[in-house]
């Protein structure tokens, strides 16, 4: 895609037949509560279309589809074989029609159109792919019995899935759970966030067309009462989720006031980048960082917001993450030349600027930005905290924006508390050249994935979720996600039991 041009995304764009309704039992489905809800373009602050929301009959509609889908066997039942195949059918149809979902991923969610067309829709359509090639090669077990008895340990899909999505990563994150639960033979109902519906909606269609069943792949929209819906349905056997503490801890209660459903949470972060006196080259180091704090505008729960750096090397690291931040081209996203784009809309941009106000007003030193840009749309510039203490607030508060905050460790010791020094313990990354170190000190980091002398959330293949209040009940990526759509069963075999006389 490298002549890839603005002019091409806006003609894309213009062309666009955009999905406003749920897709139920294999069809986009009229809404019964005729409640319409905006889907607003983050690059100009302006609506560009009407999502239908769904009602509680809607929702009630989605799970008796996907629960007879599943009941029929004819999804659950397949080889996984089959399965893997049609899901390889699915995961192509995604990049062929990356051009397209990428921008209408950018149109909505404000993302860099070049993000979305090199990473977020290739990625989802590999994260599908990936778990649609694992699935017949996982086996059941066989326990140590004497020669009378055989004991089998199986896997079994759990039935209808529930899968509440983030805004900030509308169709990644969509890969990541879907491709788990279809490969292990569930059928699913799928919860976009009301800010950013349209790709989810577009993947339910491509599904159907590689082969998916009708009634397997189900996607409802509106507001949080649709996830509040599904989280106290009784035909819902487990909720995965993403997003924010506060209403992760409600799908707990919502897990206790019904069936006692599997709840599986991603929740927020205030992660951690450790860097040592020994540190790597240290213009990598602030590309490394600027990229955590900048890409995707800050608005993910995995960026490394709390840069702790040894007193040796303090200065010289500012200056070099300052100049690299500067550098960073904020613009309109359908440009494929621009890396930060808007944040996701107005309430979350004065979140943030209310953020930006508290740091300034509590001591830290403004080294660059700090301030929302006078135009349309909601776009914040790259920001730089110096001097700032565990005490402020912006140091202790999930900001979920371009905002990046330094604190000065006095020694090895004193970084590794300050980087625990959280609620949260979703990521981290440790920068050191001394490999004992690096073992050492990444054992004592508490979260649930810790990158060595880069940032990363590691790739398809590790199990990605944090510890604390950063989530807990499960995993996605790696075969880890596979376990947590599925149900162990024990089934014991007497091999002797006496004949009929």
């Amino acid at each position: 895609m490298t002549n890839f041009t603005r002019d091409d995304a806006v003609a894309v764009a213009a062309a666009l037949r955009l999905p406003t309704r749920p897709f139920i039992n294999g069809a986009y489905r009229k809404t019964t509560g005729g409640k319409l809800l905006e889907s607003v373009n983050p690059a100009t602050g302006k609506a560009f279309a009407e999502i239908e929301a769904c009602s509680i009959s809607d929702v009630d509609a989605a799970v008796a589809a996907a629960k007879a889908a599943f009941t029929s066997g004819v999804w659950s039942a397949k080889h996984p074989a089959e399965r893997k195949a049609v899901l390889l059918r699915f995961a192509d149809l995604i990049r062929a029609n990356l051009v397209e979902l990428a921008v209408m991923e950018s149109l909505d969610s404000g993302k860099p159109i070049t993000d979305c067309l090199t990473v977020d829709v290739p990625a989802t359509a590999d994260s599908i792919a990936w778990h649609a090639e694992a699935q017949d090669k996982l086996f059941s077990r066989v326990s140590s019995t004497d020669k009378d008895t055989l004991g089998l340990i199986v896997r079994e899909p759990l039935g209808v899935v529930g899968l509440v999505l983030p805004w900030n990563f509308p169709m990644l994150m969509a890969g990541w759970k879907v491709g788990p639960a279809l490969a292990t033979g569930n059928s699913v109902v799928l919860k976009p966030s009301q800010m950013t519906t349209l790709t989810a909606l577009a993947m339910a269609e491509l599904a159907l067309e590689a082969g998916i069943p009708e009634g397997v792949f189900n996607v409802v929209t509106g507001s949080g009462a649709v996830g509040e819906a599904l989280g106290l349905h009784p035909d819902v056997r487990i909720i995965s989720f993403t997003g924010s503490t506060e209403v992760g801890k409600k799908f707990l209660d919502y897990s206790r006031l019904s069936n006692l459903k599997r709840i599986v949470l991603e929740l927020g972060g205030k992660n951690p980048a450790v860097v040592l006196a020994d540190a790597p080259n240290l213009d990598f180091v602030a590309e490394q960082q600027a990229f955590s704090i900048l890409t995707n505008m800050g608005q993910n729960c995995a960026s490394n917001s709390r840069l702790i750096v040894h007193k040796a090397v303090k200065e010289e690291l500012v200056e070099k993450l300052v100049s690299v931040c500067k550098g960073w081209k904020l613009g309109d996203p359908l440009d494929p030349t621009t890396q930060l784009g808007p944040v996701i809309g107005e309430n979350h941009c004065k979140s943030i600027e209310r953020y930006l106000d508290k740091g300034k007003s509590e001591g830290a030193r403004l080294a660059c930005g700090g301030n929302r840009l006078d135009r349309d749309g909601y776009f914040i510039e790259a920001t730089v905290f110096d001097r700032v203490t565990p005490e402020m607030t912006i140091y202790r508060e999930e900001i979920f924006g371009p905002v990046l905050t330094i604190i000065e460790a006095q020694n090895d010791d004193h970084a590794i508390e300050l980087a625990n020094d959280t609620e949260y313990g979703l990521t981290a990354s440790l920068y050191t050249t001394d490999v004992g170190k690096a073992h050492r000190l990444s054992r004592q980091i508490n979260a649930g994935t810790v990158s060595v002398n880069c940032y990363s959330e590691g790739d398809m293949a590790t199990p990605f979720g944090g510890f604390k209040q950063s989530g807990f009940g499960g995993r996605d990526n790696g075969l880890e996600a596979h376990e947590q759509y599925t149900e162990v069963k024990t089934v014991w075999m007497n091999l002797n039991a006496p004949s009929r006389s």
